[in-house]
C-alpha cells in the first residue's frame, strides 16, 4: 500500500472525509484499520432543506446496515462510489453479504482502485458468495470469515486477495474449531493469499487473544488491478 495512504491524518482531513463520504466505511494504514461511521455529503448539500437531508441521511443509515439492499436504488450506490472516488487518500472497504445483488450491479458500477470489495463466508453454506465476488472488478477483493461458525476445508480462492478470519464474540458466541481456522490458513498458503487472523472470540475475547499457533497473522494484500 502507498505510504499516502495515512489514517486520517489531521482532524481537518477527518472532517473533510466526514463531509465527503457516504457510508460506513474503513481506512487503512499498513496493518492498522479502523472505522468510523460517516455521514452524508454535506458539502455538496448546504443549499438543500433541512427536510431534504433528513431523507438523504436516513438513506444512507439504510445503506451502512444493508450494503446492496434490494430497495437502494443504482444511482445512489453509484453516487456512494464516486465519493469514495472523490477521497482517493483512503482506502474503504465495503463488505457485504447481498452477493448476488453485488454480482447484477458490478458492471454497472465504476470502481475506483481505492475499493475493496468483500463478502461474509460463516461456513459452507456461504460459498456461493465467493463465486459472486470472483467476477466483481474491484481492485481488491476479500472474504470475512468471521464469525466462522463452519467448516470451509478445500474453498477455491482463485482471484481472492485476501482472506480475513475470526471467531464470535459476545454473551452467547459459538465456538470457533481450530481445524476450521487450519483449514483456511493451508487453503491460503497454497494458493498464495494473504491470511489475517482477527480473533478467537468468545465471551472475553480479550482473553482468548488472536495468536494462531503462537504467532499473530496480520498479512494484507497487495494493491492489485482489478
Amino acid at each position: 500500500m502507498e505510504p499516502g495512504n495515512r489514517l486520517y491524518e489531521d482532524k481537518r482531513g477527518l472532517q473533510e472525509l466526514l463531509r465527503r463520504a457516504a457510508f460506513n466505511a474503513t481506512a487503512i494504514d499498513g496493518k492498522r484499520a479502523l472505522s468510523k461511521r460517516v455521514s452524508v455529503n454535506a458539502a455538496q448539500r448546504r443549499r438543500r432543506s433541512a427536510k431534504i437531508m433528513e431523507e438523504r441521511a436516513r438513506d444512507f443509515r439504510k445503506f451502512n446496515e444493508r450494503s446492496f439492499p434490494p430497495g437502494c436504488p443504482l444511482e445512489f450506490i453509484q453516487q456512494v462510489f464516486q465519493t469514495m472516488r472523490d477521497c482517493p487518500q483512503h482506502t474503504f472497504q465495503i463488505l457485504t453479504k447481498r452477493s448476488d445483488r453485488l454480482r447484477q450491479l458490478a458492471a454497472q458500477i465504476d470502481w475506483p482502485a481505492n475499493v475493496w470489495m468483500g463478502v461474509s463466508v460463516e461456513d459452507a453454506k456461504a460459498l456461493s458468495r465467493v463465486d459472486d465476488l470472483r467476477v466483481v472488478p474491484a481492485a481488491v477483493r476479500f472474504l470475512s470469515c468471521e464469525p466462522l461458525i463452519g467448516s470451509l476445508a478445500g474453498i477455491d480462492l482463485r482471484n481472492i486477495q485476501w482472506v480475513i478470519v475470526g471467531g464470535e464474540s459476545g454473551p452467547h458466541s459459538r465456538t470457533m474449531s481450530i481445524q476450521w481456522v487450519r483449514e483456511i490458513f493451508r487453503e491460503c498458503r497454497n494458493q498464495k493469499v494473504p491470511f489475517f487472523f482477527k480473533q478467537w472470540g468468545g465471551v472475553r475475547k480479550d482473553l482468548t487473544g488472536r495468536l494462531l499457533g503462537g504467532r499473530t497473522y496480520d498479512e494484507m494484500p497487495e494493491r492489485v488491478a482489478a
